[in-house]
């Protein structure tokens, strides 16, 4: 059973973001570890490039765990944008 996605905004260097994190994309009894999906898009403006998406979009699957270990997705993707140039 998957756990429930979640949808955070946040504003990032005046760039309204969404983040879409499913915690438990695929289950620990695949791979050894829960696998999660992580999106992230520049709602405002649209597909406006970002550092870690020049077309604005990000998708990526990684272990819950560096999620987890980030402080949640806004952080996990925070920290993405500062260490890639921390502007837009």
């Amino acid at each position: 059973m998957r756990a429930p996605r979640e949808i955070h905004r946040f504003n990032w260097n005046g760039l309204l973001l969404e983040v879409t994190y499913e915690p438990l994309w695929m289950p620990a009894h695949i791979m050894g570890e829960d696998v999660a999906h992580i999106e992230v898009r520049s709602i405002y403006p649209t597909a406006a490039p970002l550092p870690i998406a020049e077309a604005g979009y990000y998708s990526n699957t990684l272990p819950a765990s560096t999620v987890t270990a980030a402080g949640g997705p806004v952080a996990y993707i925070d920290v993405m944008l500062a260490a890639e140039g921390g502007a837009p």
